[in-house]
């Protein structure tokens, strides 16, 4: 079994790598295989709605970073994907790979069904549930099974750009909390 960790921020020490990390290291300790991913040096070209999906099977956009992320998604049993909030909203390279993973799994299959995961948003003061919803209703709409937690997967961190994650212990307990709950889920399915 293995879980595969999608970090939205293009910081390179980033808050949202620090939750990543930190559910990742329990499924670890659960005896959970894990791979982290960091969309900050990875070019995902948006959606255009062609509906080449459909009739060929795959994204038929090339020239970026999508069919290398796609496969590792379709490859395992649980995602974790973790995103900054800017303007209340989901980073844009989450939303491009997120747009174009959904199209070509549902229309072959709707491979992603069946998996497990969830989100995990971070923000230093407001935006998280509009940010949060969005990564959720993905989950959702695409079938996968999310485990609860003590709290919705929130980080409160990144005054003014710093990685203070660390200092959040309450998201921290969160984050694990969630990461425990998708181990023994993922024991129970897989």
């Amino acid at each position: 079994m293995k879980v595969l960790g999608i970090s939205g921020s293009l910081r390179d020490q980033s808050n949202t790598l620090y939750y990543l990390k930190t559910a990742l290291q329990v499924l670890e300790q659960e005896d959970i295989e894990t791979e982290l991913i960091s969309l900050r040096d990875k070019e995902i070209k948006p959606c255009t709605g062609c509906y080449d999906c459909q009739t060929q099977g795959c994204c038929t956009i090339r020239g970026d970073d999508f069919e290398d992320l796609f496969t590792r998604m379709r490859r395992v049993e649980g995602l974790i994907l973790g995103s900054p909030v800017y303007l209340s909203s989901v980073v844009p390279q989450m939303m491009a790979l997120l747009a174009r993973a959904t199209f070509v799994s549902y229309w072959n299959g709707r491979f992603f069904n069946g998996k497990v995961g969830g989100p995990i948003t971070v923000a230093q003061r407001a935006g998280h549930n509009l940010a949060f919803s969005q990564l959720l209703l993905w989950f959702f709409f695409n079938g996968l099974i999310v485990p609860g937690s003590i709290y919705w997967n929130v980080g409160v961190a990144g005054t003014r750009g710093a990685r203070d994650a660390d200092q959040d212990l309450i998201g921290l307990e969160v984050v694990s909390t969630f990461a425990r709950n998708l181990a023994g889920l993922m024991k129970k399915l897989f």
